[in-house]
């Protein structure tokens, strides 16, 4: 019995450590442009997760044709499935939500 209950909080350390670092990722491409975002980083952040609810591993801030040019981008896991969220930095529209592919930019 003792083996399986330091076996059982082994993987719940391990599984709170994942899941902890996987949440939101600390710093992110871009940082350059925030001065001219409208929408701040934590706003987006909470549209994007409207748009796709699951984790955030991957942001960043680029100019990119559509919307005001300039836009954040979030990818966004959930199971196996990683979601692509683009919003417009400047409107906080939703200006792409769709299934990461085999090969992401």
């Amino acid at each position: 019995m003792k083996i399986r209950l330091s076996q059982l909080v082994s993987t719940l350390s391990v599984a709170a450590v994942l899941v902890g670092s996987s949440a939101v990722a600390q710093a992110y491409d871009g940082q350059q442009y925030e001065k001219t975002a409208q929408v701040k980083l934590q706003e987006a952040r909470k549209i994007a997760l409207n748009a796709y609810t699951g984790n955030i591993v991957a942001e960043e801030l680029e100019k990119e044709k559509g919307g005001s040019g300039l836009r954040y981008s979030f990818d966004i896991r959930r199971g196996k499935v990683t979601q692509e969220v683009g919003v417009d930095a400047a409107t906080g529209k939703v200006l792409e939500n769709k299934a990461e592919g085999p090969n992401p930019d």
